[in-house]
């Protein structure tokens, strides 16, 4: 069982940045890739990045390539969002998911935390 907490939402104005954190529980967090997906309201769950066990491979959606950075510290059971040029389409819920294998789907995401809220005001 991995429980994961994400932490670090909150308000920042279009072109600021932010860093976002999912924080696991369970020794085996090393052994799952975990990606970030969004939900806006009105629209459906977005992939947002990705990131394989070891932190040496990611993957990113279009929409916030260049502008975000997926990384992991397995020492400190940690995933990290680091947002920057922040845009007012950014606004979302953003929730971190542990599974096998990194992917671009939901599906393959065992483990979901509970998200935090992004609001970027223009």
């Amino acid at each position: 069982q991995v429980r994961l907490v994400e932490s670090g939402g909150g308000l920042v104005q279009a072109g600021g940045s932010l860093r976002i954190s999912c924080t696991a529980s369970g020794r085996t967090f090393r052994s799952y890739a975990v990606g970030w997906f969004r939900r806006a309201p009105g629209k459906e769950r977005e992939f947002v990045a990705t990131i394989n066990q070891s932190g040496g491979t990611t993957y990113y959606a279009d929409s916030v390539k260049g502008r975000f950075t997926i990384s992991r510290d397995n020492a400190e059971n940690t995933v990290y969002l680091q947002m920057n040029s922040l845009k007012p389409e950014d606004t979302a819920v953003y929730s971190c998911a542990a599974g096998p294998f990194s992917s671009r789907l939901p599906g393959p995401y065992a483990y979901w935390g509970q998200g935090t809220q992004v609001t970027v005001s223009s």
